[in-house]
């Protein structure tokens, strides 16, 4: 079975270095994605890959940004964030958007492999820094449901709260119905309500 993966980076010696080591890992295609733009209109003919690196400084919408849409176009894909920018903030919100680990550019080659390997077991990966870090933002955050929101979470729980159907914010936002729905999905287990109109009334009573 071909196992494929996907580089987006702007830098040429990241993609060098990334490609060599996921080809040791038995990955038999890695293409290669200067730009988000570039990397979604890959993804519209091509096989979806079954892991996706993905930096977030790019040209244009940055990796962060760009998750959901990946998310969209290769749904089954696992999603590392491989990046120069390692704040336990940017760690946070990666996995808040749908990513599944998150790896400082400064980590050994042998912190990336387990990364990967961590991926593939349908795991999610943070090193012990990061995680420990992370864990005690939650923890700072438990009385506050709403810190623990993505950018997105928040903007469907809004429009939910303006009476907005999944299909009109799908369209609103620019992301394909189950996209909306898996969201709804998502903020209903965060929040700990039970459908739509525990949804609606949520974001009525915080003023979200």
């Amino acid at each position: 079975m071909t196992k494929r993966a996907l580089v987006i980076d702007d830098h040429p010696i990241t993609h060098l270095g990334a490609s060599r080591l996921l080809r040791d890992l038995g990955y038999d295609h890695v293409g290669q994605a200067m730009s988000g733009e570039d990397a979604l209109s890959q993804l519209v003919d091509a096989p979806p890959p079954d892991l996706i690196v993905l930096d977030i400084s790019l040209p244009g919408a940055g990796g962060l940004d760009l998750v959901a849409p990946l998310r969209d176009k290769a749904p089954d894909a696992r999603i590392l964030i491989f990046s120069m920018n390692d704040q336990t903030g940017f760690a946070a919100r990666a996995l808040q958007e749908g990513a599944q680990g998150f790896l400082s550019k400064n980590a050994p080659p042998a912190d990336f492999r387990q990364a990967v390997t961590t991926l593939e077991a349908g795991e999610f990966y943070l090193d012990a820094r990061q995680a420990m870090a992370l864990a005690t933002l939650r923890a700072g955050a438990a009385d506050d449901p709403l810190g623990a929101l993505s950018d997105r979470e928040r903007q469907v729980l809004a429009l939910i709260g303006q009476g907005q159907g999944l299909q009109a914010i799908a369209d609103r936002i620019g992301v394909s119905y189950k996209t909306a729905a898996n969201t709804s999905s998502v903020l209903k287990k965060k929040l700990g309500v039970d459908g739509i109109n525990g949804l609606m009334k949520f974001a009525l009573d915080s003023g979200v």
